[in-house]
C-alpha cells in the first residue's frame, strides 16, 4: 500500500468516525436513553462496559449488566434497566398482562 492509498483510507476513517458520534447526541436529543441490563444476547447496542467485546450484537448473556441497549426516553428503568453498567445479570422486562377476551 502506497502512502497516498493509506492517507486516503486514515482520512476516510476519521471521517466516518467523526459521523458516528453525533449519532449518539442525535438519539439522546430524540428522547433516547442507553440502558443497561435489558439487552437480550445478541441484541446489544455496542462495546461492553467491562471490554470483554467491543461491537453490537456479540452479547452472549441475557440481560446482563456490562450489556447496553439505546431505549426510549423514561422507559430504562420500567423496563428493570439502569443507566449505569452493574455487576450481575439485571431482571426480564416485565411482560404487560394480556388483554382478556370478552366472553359472549
Amino acid at each position: 500500500m502506497d502512502k497516498m492509498t493509506l492517507a486516503a483510507a486514515v482520512a476516510g476513517a476519521v471521517a466516518m468516525a467523526g459521523q458516528m458520534a453525533p449519532a449518539s447526541a442525535a438519539d439522546a436529543s430524540k428522547g433516547k436513553e442507553k440502558c443497561y441490563g435489558v439487552a437480550v444476547a445478541g441484541e446489544n447496542g455496542c462495546a461492553s462496559a467491562d471490554g470483554s467485546h467491543g461491537c453490537a450484537g456479540m452479547a452472549t448473556i441475557d440481560y446482563s449488566g456490562q450489556e447496553w441497549v439505546v431505549v426510549e426516553g423514561g422507559t430504562c428503568e420500567k423496563m428493570g434497566g439502569k443507566f449505569e453498567p452493574f455487576q450481575g445479570i439485571g431482571k426480564p422486562p416485565e411482560k404487560a398482562p394480556a388483554a382478556k377476551s370478552a366472553k359472549k
